[in-house]
């Protein structure tokens, strides 16, 4: 049996346009696990980037990049909900909750299976992102959450300073 571990889960912008919010965290609470982080993100081009970065050489690359931002579902639809799950095989539990990247592989019951669709253009619009191993979790984590936006301390941290303000940063 796995130690407690965290995992990142992302509403993309398709779920917040279709106001599945609500039942994806529903879906998500079966799993028992605890929220130890949340907020909203405009993620910039960078962060995305970033995000997706083991994409970069697909031919898709730039759809993704724009999908992510929200720029196929335009305001209010270009932001995504960020949440970091903590519990005991969190990873295993959230994956199956959420099924398989593409829709049609997906359980029917799963997110994705439920709400998720494949473009003409062959980009899966599966409404929600959750990371796929312990490594991808950390570095995911790490990129779209600060030490202190989290409730719990997952990784080492730093004391640093940003604008004259104290504030801690990954170490």
């Amino acid at each position: 049996m796995k130690q407690q571990e965290a995992t990142l889960v992302l509403i993309k912008p398709d779920g917040m346009k279709k106001s599945l919010t609500g039942n994806i965290l529903t879906k998500l609470s079966e799993a028992k696990l605890i929220i130890v982080g949340a907020k909203v993100v405009k993620p910039t081009r960078e962060l995305a980037e970033d995000h997706y970065r083991h994409l970069k050489d697909k031919p898709f690359f730039g759809e993704i990049i724009d999908y992510i931002q929200g720029k196929k579902h335009g305001h209010p639809y270009d932001r995504i909900l960020a949440f970091v799950y903590v519990g005991d095989n969190a990873i295993e539990k959230v994956r199956k909750i959420v099924g398989a990247t593409n829709p049609e592989e997906a359980e029917p019951t799963s997110i994705r299976g439920a709400y998720g669709r494949i473009l003409t253009s062959g980009i899966f619009e599966n409404v929600v992102h959750a990371s796929s191993d312990s490594t991808d979790a950390q570095r995911e984590i790490k990129l779209w959450f600060k030490p202190d936006e989290l409730v719990m301390e997952l990784y080492p941290a730093k004391a640093a300073s940003a604008n004259g303000q104290p504030a801690n940063l990954w170490a």
